[in-house]
């Protein structure tokens, strides 16, 4: 079962620079064959198709966890391209085209089906797809695959980076850079468990650490990068067989966790009334209000 929370990971800037190419830029980190859809997806399925997961419980654990993490990091991503398309249009009457910016966008979908929201697409458009999921039911080649998608996920992300200075987007990828580490690092240690082979020495991957970007240095200062979490109250605790030692970096002490971090609330997203959403006016409000009252037996 997964549980819930109304919070993202950490807080993304809110400023007034509408960027519609940097949200195209972004959904490759969403949608891509790197993206964190295909980690999520990659994960969830390994995890529900583990093969003797009691006498290798460990490895079971770990990929639980980051599982559940990933969920997050889907949810992160989403939002990041949400503020970076806030504020690319604006209301007018239908005969004055408020939508007109839409066309000069390089993603015009996010103004034609997604009300300029995020989307399970790539940075061209494409959308995601399941082939990308890899799970082969043999635990040292899963573990490799995995080393290896978290690191074409890190060149993604440090590319995306590269390509746009929004505010919003580098506060997003700074931070899963680290977190994105995190994974690297661990399925590196799994995998030097299960076969003896140190695999951490090919850590980083690109040969780049994350102190070179300032989003992502000031979480490594706070040692973002040592923790990693059960995202479970009282399960998984067996990850502390596989994360334990010196982070291979920076030789600081790594730390299970149990439960998750704590959050920020979700950013609220206004209404876009020239994208009809949520389409309810002033009046459809009061109506509602009125019914819920009556539903819940509230007196005025």
């Amino acid at each position: 079962m997964f549980k819930r929370m109304d919070e993202i990971m950490i807080e993304i800037p809110d400023v007034e620079k509408p960027d519609p190419n940097a949200a195209a830029a972004i959904q490759e980190l969403l949608g891509g064959k790197f993206g964190e859809m295909s980690t999520l997806n990659n994960y969830l399925y390994q995890s529900f198709n583990f093969r003797s997961k009691n006498k290798l419980k460990p490895f079971y654990d770990l990929v639980m966890s980051i599982t559940a993490e990933e969920l997050g990091h889907v949810e992160l991503v989403s939002h990041a391209i949400n503020k970076c398309l806030r504020g690319s249009t604006s209301y007018k009457e239908p005969d004055s085209n408020p939508l007109e910016p839409g066309k000069d966008a390089r993603m015009s979908y996010h103004f034609l089906a997604g009300a300029q929201g995020a989307l399970p697409f790539d940075s061209m458009g494409n959308p995601w797809n399941g082939t990308y999921v890899f799970n082969s039911g043999n635990l040292v080649e899963d573990l490799l695959h995995n080393f290896f998608l978290e690191c074409g996920a890190r060149t993604h992300k440090m590319k995306v980076y590269e390509m746009t200075d929004h505010p919003a987007a580098r506060a997003v990828v700074g931070f899963l850079l680290v977190r994105g580490g995190v994974h690297v690092v661990a399925y590196a240690k799994a995998i030097e468990i299960a076969t003896g082979v140190n695999v951490t020495k090919l850590v980083p991957t690109p040969s780049l650490s994350n102190k070179a970007f300032n989003e992502a240095r000031k979480y490594e200062e706070k040692g973002v990068h040592t923790k990693l979490y059960t995202w479970s109250d009282t399960d998984f605790s067996s990850i502390d067989q596989i994360w334990k030692g010196p982070h291979p970096e920076d030789g600081l002490p790594l730390e299970v966790i149990q439960g998750a971090p704590k959050g920020v609330p979700i950013p609220e997203a206004p209404a876009l009334d020239e994208e009809f959403a949520p389409g309810i006016s002033a009046e459809d409000f009061k109506e509602i209000a009125k019914r819920l009252k009556a539903a819940g037996n509230i007196k005025e």
